[in-house]
């Protein structure tokens, strides 16, 4: 039906929701975009110190990759519906169109993806990330290696090849966010993660 063309629209609209600048705000934190990696993530929320509002930046930006797919399903949308839903909904959290296109990188976002498409998958994905990130300490080569895992699990999970097409996608727009981080931890010089704090 007609109508289902605007469900990647709304997805968009959807994921260009800043959870972190709206949280920060509201806990009157700094603006995350003007801190750490400038990114409108989780993680400049956590520097701010309240990791409370970090927790809830999290659940939003995953929620919001989350719903808009999780919608188009409900509605029975087609796969390749879905499918741009899932792409837009990432668009907008890393190309904002209410906070002038600065978002984050979409980590998150692609998890709450991931959740509506294969829960199962999900969860292989958050364990991958856990693990890496406690032998390793750096987040962002946890969340590079398990964003790199999605693919060869999506030939597993997904039956043709329309949502293994939208998880090529996915990580290729979250490898395109990390390429700094890709530098900083080919110099050594990336952050790490804090246990004790």
């Amino acid at each position: 039906m007609a109508y289902q063309y605007l469900f990647p629209v709304i997805a968009y609209l959807i994921g260009s929701i800043s959870s972190a600048i709206i949280v920060s705000k509201l806990f009157r934190l700094n603006d995350p975009r003007k801190v750490g990696s400038g990114n409108a993530g989780a993680t400049n929320v956590l520097r701010s110190g309240n990791k409370f509002a970090a927790l809830l930046t999290l659940i939003g930006d995953v929620l919001k990759g989350a719903i808009p797919v999780w919608l188009a399903q409900t509605y029975d949308a087609s796969y390749g519906i879905i499918g741009l839903c899932a792409l837009a909904a990432l668009l907008g959290h890393i190309f904002p169109v209410y906070f002038n296109f600065k978002g984050g990188k979409g980590v998150a976002t692609c998890l709450g993806i991931f959740i509506a498409l294969m829960p199962l998958m999900a969860v292989i994905i958050i364990v991958i990330w856990l693990l890496v990130a406690a032998i390793s300490r750096y987040s962002s080569l946890a969340a590079l290696i398990a964003a790199a895992a999605a693919i060869p699990m999506s030939f597993i999970f997904f039956d043709g090849m329309t949502y293994v097409g939208v998880s090529f996608a996915l990580v290729a727009l979250l490898m395109l966010k990390h390429r700094d981080n890709i530098d900083r931890l080919k110099t050594g010089t990336e952050s790490k993660i804090s246990f004790t704090d």
